[in-house]
């Protein structure tokens, strides 16, 4: 297994449309384990295979129990609600967009064994479904965006949130 250098925003890569895998053959076994030891070695959430430079519809996920799904030809097939979160992106480090997603998605995919599975997210694993397709269709988080934060603005948003937090626990307390 590899480390895959994470190609970063402004790469002409990110913006194309990814082609679905049609066998599933040793590359594909080699290039999802290269995307797990990547992800893990990013410490990210989600890794696209476009922006590891292979533009075929493969994914990787940690859910935030610790299982890490591959998802090959991934497509939404239920989305439900809204939720309004921030997100970041491994090919753009220090760059956070505000979106709106889905508040549960569920996917259809091959696993590496070629077997369909469907699996329904919620929450951050909702945002990760919607985040890492994107990808495979050349769409970034920031396409996206309601709103684009930097590192600090972010740093201090989450401040402000933990200050209104912590005062409405004291409140509760008293």
């Amino acid at each position: 297994m590899a480390i895959l250098k994470i190609i970063k925003e402004g790469s002409q890569d990110l913006r194309k449309k990814s082609r679905p895998v049609e066998k599933i053959n040793r590359r594909i076994i080699t290039l999802l384990d290269d995307m797990r030891e990547t992800l893990k070695d990013a410490e990210g959430i989600g890794l696209a295979a476009p922006q590891v430079g292979v533009l075929r519809r493969v994914v990787v996920i940690e859910t935030e129990d610790g299982e890490l799904l591959e998802l090959i030809n991934p497509e939404i097939i239920y989305r439900e609600g809204e939720q309004e979160e921030i997100e970041g992106c491994l090919s753009s480090p220090g760059k956070y967009a505000q979106t709106i997603r889905p508040a549960v998605v569920k996917v259809s995919y091959l696993n590496r064994n070629g077997e369909t599975v469907e699996k329904e997210g919620t929450e951050l694993l909702a945002r990760a479904f919607c985040h890492e397709t994107d990808h495979l269709d050349g769409v970034l988080c920031f396409d996206k965006a309601v709103r684009i934060l930097t590192r600090e603005e972010l740093d201090e948003l989450r401040e402000k949130e933990n200050n209104e937090k912590n005062g409405q626990e004291k409140k509760t307390n008293s």
